[in-house]
């Protein structure tokens, strides 16, 4: 099993969660986070005094699937969080070593 973890745009998020879901991909988690990567931030005027936002707001979200699917799934997150523009974010994809459903007691691939 793997985890795929995506840090992408906030405004991308409904995309991401639709196109999951027409492909049968229904458990996931999401977390409203803060960072920076080649962005670097950007300067904001407020109250006509200038400063700069260093963190920007992402969205990170998670899916655990099957070995076989990680191809398909990073797929579908790459193809519905991309405008092109830099800040779309990353995909990281790591091993799981055991999934245990907390109501059942189930274990490994039948517990996804």
């Amino acid at each position: 099993m793997k985890k795929i973890e995506a840090t992408i745009r906030p405004g991308k998020l409904d995309e991401v969660k639709e196109a999951l879901n027409k492909s049968g991909i229904n458990g996931l988690t999401v977390m409203q986070v803060i960072g920076h990567g080649k962005q670097k931030g950007h300067t904001q005027v407020y109250r006509g005094q200038e400063y700069s936002v260093y963190l920007l707001p992402k969205v990170k979200v998670e899916v655990v699937v099957r070995d076989e699917l990680v191809d398909v799934v990073t797929g579908i997150i790459a193809d519905a969080a991309r405008t092109g523009q830099i800040g779309d974010g990353k995909i990281f994809v790591s091993t799981v070593e055991d999934v245990i459903r907390i109501r059942t007691g189930e274990r490994g691939e039948t517990a996804l």
